[in-house]
């Protein structure tokens, strides 16, 4: 991540830089977990690519992510305890994120989260090599597959919908992935971007190893 120098007056160097956090934002319904769910299912064992299991207090249903639950007094003693890398309250809901990512990222890993766009300055402030992806999908789309997890009424989902239309990107580098069509095609995008971030980690190394 790149710094002006009146922003290196305002922040600490990030603690973690051996590996690449990838940070997935967008709307609820834009497909983030499925594109994750694609690369994880072509990815898997191949242990320098980590997704690690959020900490949520909601319980796991199917038409939700597979998730790791606490409940509220839980969530509130692990936190405590420094048993999270990081930690944000959405949609009146807490959510975690473990604190082994952090010995994930000093290996020199590449952790793959599905994360909120407003935890991105605090991600940036802790790891230096940050990937943001940022998913989106047609509005019509999005209200199909909200619809279909029956969590929310029409109302709600129309009140999302609204909200979407006045976000901005968090990042102007960050990766553009539009989902409406076949997941194939957002999964394979997404797939070059996570081997584009393990292959500049192994050329650092390599450099390293030359100096």
């Amino acid at each position: 991540m790149t710094r002006t120098a009146s922003d290196e007056a305002l922040h600490k160097p990030a603690p973690f830089t051996a590996g690449t956090f990838v940070a997935v934002v967008g709307p609820s319904g834009s497909g983030k977990d499925s594109i994750i769910n694609y690369a994880r299912d072509h990815l898997e064992g191949r242990s320098n690519f980590v997704f690690p299991r959020r900490i949520i207090t909601r319980d796991a249903d199917a038409r939700s992510e597979d998730h790791d639950t606490l409940s509220v007094e839980a969530f509130a003693v692990r936190k405590a305890a420094g048993g999270f890398a990081l930690d944000w309250e959405a949609h009146g809901l807490s959510y975690g994120l473990p604190d082994s990512i952090d010995r994930d990222i000093d290996a020199g890993r590449v952790v793959i989260v599905n994360t909120s766009r407003a935890l991105v300055p605090a991600i940036a402030d802790r790891y230096e090599h940050l990937i943001v992806v940022s998913v989106s999908a047609h509005p019509d789309i999005i209200a199909m597959r909200l619809a279909g997890r029956g969590r929310e009424d029409e109302a709600a989902i129309a009140k999302r919908l609204s909200r979407m239309q006045v976000e901005e990107s968090i990042r102007s580098d960050a990766v553009l992935i539009e989902n409406s069509g076949p997941i194939e095609m957002a999964g394979e995008r997404f797939l070059h971007v996570l081997e584009d971030a393990a292959r500049d980690i192994a050329d650092g190394r390599a450099r390293l190893g030359e100096e």
